[in-house]
Parts: C-alpha cells; structure tokens; sequence
C-alpha cells in the first residue's frame, strides 16, 4: 500500500484553495473590524435653543441632568457660535461647512442648494464612504430643483423619519410622516424615530427605510433635529391630556425672573439701535412674547419644559447605545441653531448679531478621549461650520475643499489649540420685517458690528394690502419671486464693493458681556474701531470665499415652471 502524497496535483489545489480562502476570510474580517472600528456619530440640534437654557451653562432653574451629564463627560464649549442666527442659512453652514455669503440660501434668497452641492454635504460624504445614516425631525433647508418638494434629501439617507419646515409641538397635526406615532408631541415622537432607527423591526410606518436592516459591519451616522425650543412649536403647546407631566405643570411653580436687561415694550425710551436702522414695528408678531413680562414669562416656563423634554430624549439614547454595546464607539455632537432674544433692550426674534442670537451651547462627546481629559470647558473661537469637518476627521474622510469650517478634533481630544483668531457672523435675512442687514467680527475681547441702510417696505403695509385686496397673506409675507434673488445677491456683494455702513458698534466684551455700551463713537477707541474694520474687511473676504453659489432657483415663477413641465406617465 502507498502512501498518499500530499503534493499531489489534487491535493495541492485543493491546499490553495483552502489558504486562498482562509485569506480571504482575514481579509473580510479585518475589513469588517476596521469598518466598525470607525465610530458612530449622533449630531443633536435644538431650535432658538439660547446659550444660558442649560444648567452645564449656568441655569440653576431648568433640569437637564442628562445634557449636563453629557458635558460632563466630553466638552463644553463657552465661546461657540453660528454663522448665521436664523434657522436656513444656519443649518445649511452646518451641513456644507459655509458661511451663508458662500452657500447662498436663505429664506429671503429665491435659491435652493443645487445637487452638486448638496454632494458635499458631511452626510452624503459619510453615506458615500461606508457609513449608515439617518435623518430624524426637521429639516429647514431647500435642497435641489423643486426645494422641499425634489425629494433629494429623503433620498439622500438610508433612514428618514422628518418632515420640512416646522413641526410645530404636535407634529401629527401639520406631517404625514409622523402619523403612525403612538405619542402626540414633538419630543416623544422623535424619541420613536430614534428607537426605530436601531431596532430594524421598521414599526413605524410612516419612516422611510432604504437598507431593510442596519449593516452589521457600517458605522453609522444619525442626525436629531428639533423644532423645539422654537416659538412656533412651543406657541402651539395646549396641555393635552396625552401630553407628559413635564409640558403640563414642570417649572410652573417656580418665581420665573425675566433676563438681565429686559425692558417691557411700553418701557422702551431709547431703541438699543436707531429707528431707521431696525424697523422694530415691523417685526415679526410671533415675537410679541417678549412685549410685556407676563407673555415672556409663560414662554419662558414652555421653553424650559421643551428643553427638558429633549434632555430626556438625551437620557433615553444614551441608555439606548450602553443596552446596544454602542456607547464606547458612538461620538455624540449636541448644538443648537441659533439662540434668540428674551426682551433684551426690548428685543425680540432673533438675525441680529448680538451674543444672545449667535452665541450657542456645543457638547461634543467622545468616549474615546482620555478620561483624564472629560469634562473641559473651552473658550476657544468655534463655530457651527466646525461641526462637519469634525466629524468627517473623526471618520477618517477626505474633507472637501469647499468647508470653511475647522476640525475641532485636537480640543475635543484634549489639546488646548487654538483654532481662529476672529470669528464673523452675518444677516443677510433682511427683509419687510424690519430686520438690518449687518455683519460682525470679533476676538475673545472685542467686538465690531456694520449696519447698513434699510430701505426694506413695511411689513405692516403688506399686511393691511392684503387685507383690503383679500390676497392670501402667507402668500403676501412669504413667497419669493425671482427678482428677490437680484435683491440678496446685491445683499452678498455690495458691501465687499464698498457699500458703506450707516450705523456702527464697537463692544469690549471682556468688561461687557452683555453688549450695553457702544463704544463706537468713543474717542478713546478710534484706533481699535480701525483695526476692527480692517479685520472686518478681511473676514468677510473669507467668508465670500471664490467661485460662483452652487444653488438653484426656488421661486414662485421656478416652481409653476417646474409644475407645468411635470408629465405624470
């Protein structure tokens, strides 16, 4: 009898085969384990959410012991800020890392971010390189040909539970979308959508699912957006009888004090900026509120139950993660859009570049910084359009060549570095609602403010037209025709060519927090206020960066077009 010989041609083949495959299976393996090495990210965004709404910010009124508790084991950010202080532009600086004046997008714009865009956008750039995303809650920003209505961003993520526009406090009430929800408000519902995202048991109907099951070997990226604590959802609550303890009698036994500042509508003696400046009775009347400190003081009661209610949304996900083997790898990012004012000097809204509008709270998490290094505290220059390089570092993608933004990796991690030595803010929103066009700049200690001539029609007359002529005043308010875009263009581009300010303000804010006293026209800062226009000049440079907007008509005129060229088959 022979023996068999293993170097035999069948034998040796069938050898290859087995290492070839054993190899393969290293090589998968390793790609799986490389793949979920990657960390998990969560961007949380809150609405008209102000910087001092949180006790990690110093309210010793609200409850929000779970976003505390999330400062308390990553960082806390005490000088942030947005680029734009409303809602649109800001959330689309976020998501394109640019400032407005780049982006081009705004309620007042006529324009929509063009597809091409929109492809640089962190979540089609996470998308595109291996992560699993999905998209919760409100989205304000138009995308693509037809806006909110191109389908582009649903398409966009593996997972959709949102609706466009606002969601109001009962979002039942206004979206499809969220009508397979078992609870009525706001907070709750998204709760369901985040439950849903990581169950894969697709109960609620109205979510859009692209991928049946979450990939076991995908990162993913989830994005939480709020319409609360915004004043047209928290105007809306009515305490229903399905509506939680905490949006019923939290806070309501409490001396609610009114801010520091305030002053009552029939109070106001000297405008904190001139008349022709600030048209402040054509401001919106949603803003009303803060006219007399009874009406403050309710909305202030509602917007602290909101922001409680989101805390517990914070709570519930991150018991979620720990159930799930989740919270070691899963970085958590938590902001807001923009702050707004509480009748500061008698103001009310929001656009304007004052601290209480730009300013925000920024929570980033990492479970993967050193435990040495939890819970810090930096007052270094950050802004909203950090945000998306940020993540994408942390992912280890390419950063596109178009943000603006800064990855703030280095002081999330540990390292106190500086990341700019100014930050610019801007309002471009500037239209029969009485808001100035103006732009700001600013270092740890001074700040500079440019207002330019408002030649913007009275709102109120709008209003009394629309009246007399029986012409639909949402219509009248709102819609955008396409000669607005000649007009924000102009917007962009006029003061880089020269336009001249008409109203000016210099603060130290080191000795001036609060922005009270305008030194402008004080002799003794003449050299700084220079200083201060000439750094205006250069960030706003900055800001325009180069080329031409990448965006698309979404006019009244775009959209009939759109309309009458639509052929159902």
């Amino acid at each position: 009898m022979t023996s068999r010989n293993p170097f035999s041609a069948l034998s040796w083949k069938r050898n290859c085969f087995l290492f070839l495959f054993f190899i393969c299976l290293s090589t998968l393996g390793f790609a799986q384990r490389t793949a979920s090495a990657k960390p998990n990210i969560i961007f949380i965004l809150t609405d008209d959410h102000r910087y001092d709404l949180l006790g990690a910010t110093g309210n010793e009124l609200i409850q929000t012991p779970n976003i505390d508790k999330l400062a308390e084991d990553g960082i806390l950010f005490t000088n942030a800020h947005v680029t734009s202080a409303i809602c649109t532009p800001s959330r689309a600086s976020m998501l394109l890392s640019q400032f407005e004046r780049k982006h081009n997008v705004n309620f007042n714009s006529g324009t929509s971010v063009s597809e091409d865009a929109w492809k640089t956008s962190y979540p089609v750039v996470l998308r595109n390189n291996g992560y699993y995303t999905g998209y919760i809650g409100k989205n304000h920003v138009p995308i693509g040909d037809g806006g909110y209505k191109s389908g582009v961003m649903e398409a966009s993520f593996d997972y959709w539970y949102a609706g466009h526009g606002h969601l109001l406090f009962y979002p039942k009430d206004r979206h499809e979308i969220f009508k397979g929800a078992k609870n009525d408000t706001q907070v709750e519902i998204l709760d369901e959508g985040v439950t849903d995202f990581f169950s894969n048991e697709h109960k609620l109907k109205g979510a859009k699912h692209f991928l049946k099951r979450i990939p076991k070997d995908k990162p993913f990226c989830m994005s939480i957006n709020f319409n609360l604590p915004h004043g047209a959802s928290t105007s809306t609550m009515k305490m229903r009888p399905s509506d939680s303890d905490t949006y019923k009698t939290l806070y309501r036994d409490l001396d609610i004090p009114m801010p520091k500042h305030y002053v009552a509508k029939a109070d106001i003696i000297t405008p904190k900026l001139p008349a022709d400046v600030l048209h402040a009775a054509d401001r919106q009347d949603i803003y009303d509120f803060v006219d007399k400190e009874v009406s403050l003081r309710e909305r202030m009661i509602r917007n602290m139950q909101a922001v409680t209610g989101i805390d517990g949304l914070v709570g519930n996900l991150r018991e979620t993660l720990k159930r799930l083997g989740l919270d070691e790898n899963t970085i958590i990012i938590f902001t807001s859009d923009h702050g707004i004012f509480w009748g500061e000097y008698g103001l009310g809204g929001k656009a304007l570049c004052y601290e209480v509008n730009t300013k925000v709270p920024m929570i980033v998490y990492n479970p993967s910084a050193s435990k040495k290094r939890r819970g810090l505290r930096s007052n270094q220059l950050v802004q909203t359009i950090d945000i998306a390089p940020t993540i994408l570092q942390y992912a280890a993608v390419p950063i596109p060549e178009t943000y603006q933004g800064k990855a703030l990796n280095d002081i999330i991690d540990g390292e106190d570095v500086s990341v700019r030595d100014y930050l610019f803010t801007e309002n471009l929103w500037s239209t029969h609602f009485g808001n100035p066009r103006c732009e700001a700049v600013q270092d740890k200690r001074w700040k500079y403010i440019r207002y330019y001539k408002n030649e913007n029609f009275s709102a109120q007359y709008f209003i009394n037209t629309a009246k007399k002529f029986n012409v639909n005043l949402t219509s009248m308010l709102y819609a955008n025709h396409d000669p607005q875009i000649a007009v924000y263009q102009s917007y962009v581009n006029t003061p880089i060519e020269g336009e001249q300010p008409v109203y000016e303000e210099l603060f130290d804010l080191s000795n001036d927090a609060d922005e009270k006293y305008n030194l402008a026209a004080n002799t003794t800062h003449i050299a700084k206020l220079e200083e201060m226009r000439k750094l205006w000049r250069t960030a706003i440079v900055e800001a325009r960066g180069t080329g031409t907007p990448q965006v698309v008509r979404f006019t009244v005129e775009s959209q009939a077009e759109h309309s009458a060229n639509f052929k159902p088959e």
